[in-house]
């Protein structure tokens, strides 16, 4: 769920009651130093990073990031943006900031976590799955992509071997694919680690079979989401076309065969949109292993979105719904992308427009061929003159919107401007959004546990809270 939403606290309460509890790995580095420069280094950190392989990488991270406290409207003190060829500095604190969100997500119990990256986020999806095999991490979940080389890159990543991770560069005539080295040597343990189970999002069964058949490992099952799920979308298939508030417009095409899904032999889980035990019910009556749920989660005390945004936010849906968008332009990625228009927020017009644009986080970024063949980064949310510079279309970068920083903001870590002003949030959710509703029953916040209680198939409606 974006960034940090589906944090270590919520992980670590689902996987205490038999579910799979799945952590964000997106910008998990700059959580990581932000959460550092905010809250220190508490004794569960500490307890976690005391198993770290490398103790003076932890050193040197604490250091420099959790000896001060950032000061009320203070920036943050933000990590170089990646590129192919970073330093060695900017691994460590990626394997580092990974291995602790799985680790505290582990730590005190024995059930599953996983977690979940974009496969259009490359250059730190190495370092980022090492950390995570590095703590133990039961389960990896990608998509936004066709990620068929990541069961290939986790066997290499559990028996301690450098990988290659490819990079999909822009040249005039098209794309080409480089790779981008990462060793992990440095930090491995004398064993070999486990290798996690692998688990694919899909929006087709075709895309679900060219993944069993294509990629160079096992995919141990599907995440099947439909257009109803927050965050990114799939784009419909055939040509793009949308309705009078500029949503796009899914179709017969667009509906999976749940049938041709079962005949790969793998568990599946239905994602979006799912919010009643009904619900539930029927995807396992379907065949189904179970679901994946997002909204409800996402606006549970345990969530990482920022408090006071969260509680803003429910309290207008006891007011009445709110509006999601499926944006064909808010993401730079072309991917479409669900916005809950809440004020205060990006998906204000007014907001929006008095943003200036920045782009320092990056990693959205997409590389592209230089005239003397080496690699530069653009992204269609910069600065519109600089991504022109760079030979980036402008008409790319009307209504696009800094999903890095505005996501950031939403998990409360919006970056601090010049003049003391914040970064925007952005709120993505599910089109259900409204059903959140039905587990406040009366009350102003409610929990995970609530959530797992109020869609557990083999339980009566219980009204009592």
């Amino acid at each position: 769920m974006g960034i940090a939403v589906s944090g270590w606290r919520l992980a670590s309460t689902v996987a205490r009651v038999g579910q799979l509890g799945v952590v964000s790995g997106t910008g998990i580095d700059n959580v990581f130093v932000r959460r550092l420069q905010d809250e220190g280094a508490d004794d569960d950190l500490r307890r976690v990073l005391g198993h770290f392989p490398v103790p003076r990488l932890v050193d040197e991270v604490l250091s420099r990031f959790a000896t001060v406290r950032r000061r009320p409207r203070e920036p943050y003190r933000t990590l170089p943006m990646l590129t192919h060829d970073s330093p060695a500095a900017s691994w460590d604190v990626l394997v580092l900031a990974a291995f602790a969100e799985v680790a505290l997500a582990k730590a005190g119990h024995s059930g599953l976590v996983g977690i979940n990256l974009l496969t259009k986020v490359q250059l730190p999806t190495a370092a980022t799955l090492f950390g995570a095999v590095l703590a133990g991490v039961d389960y990896v979940i990608m998509g936004a992509g066709v990620p068929t080389h990541i069961p290939g890159l986790l066997a290499r990543l559990s028996r301690g071997e450098a990988v290659d991770e490819p990079l999909t560069v822009a040249t005039a005539s098209g794309e080409r694919t480089d790779t981008v080295p990462f060793d992990p040597a440095s930090y491995s343990p004398a064993s070999p680690l486990a290798a996690p189970r692998f688990i694919a999002v899909v929006s087709s069964h075709v895309l679900a079979t060219a993944l069993a058949r294509r990629s160079n490992g096992p995919v141990h099952g599907f995440v099947v989401e439909r257009p109803s799920a927050g965050g990114h979308n799939a784009p419909p298939r055939g040509r793009m076309e949308t309705d009078e508030q500029g949503n796009p417009i899914y179709g017969d095409r667009d509906r999976i065969d749940l049938d041709a899904l079962g005949e790969l032999g793998r568990p599946y889980w239905i994602a979006g949109g799912i919010t009643t035990r009904d619900q539930v019910r029927d995807a396992i009556n379907q065949g189904a292993t179970g679901v994946q749920v997002g909204t409800l989660f996402a606006y549970c005390r345990e969530s990482g979105m920022e408090t006071t945004l969260r509680e803003r936010i429910l309290s207008a849906l006891v007011q009445g719904p709110l509006e999601v968008r499926t944006s064909t332009t808010a993401s730079s990625t072309g991917y479409p992308f669900k916005v809950v228009v809440a004020p205060d927020t990006v998906a204000d017009e007014e907001v929006y427009h008095s943003r200036r644009r920045h782009c320092d986080l990056g990693y959205l970024r997409e590389a592209y061929e230089l005239p003397d063949g080496t690699l530069g980064y653009r992204c269609a949310a910069e600065p519109v003159a600089s991504y022109v510079r760079k030979g980036g279309a402008r008409a790319r970068t009307a209504d696009t919107t800094c999903l890095c920083n505005g996501l950031m903001a939403t998990a409360g870590y919006g970056q601090f401007r010049s003049g003391g002003r914040q970064e925007p949030p952005i709120v993505t959710s599910g089109d259900a959004l409204d059903q959140v509703v039905a587990l406040l029953a009366g009350r102003s916040s409610y929990g995970a546990l609530d959530v797992i209680e109020h869609l557990r198939p083999d339980r009566t409606p219980d009204h009592t809270h």
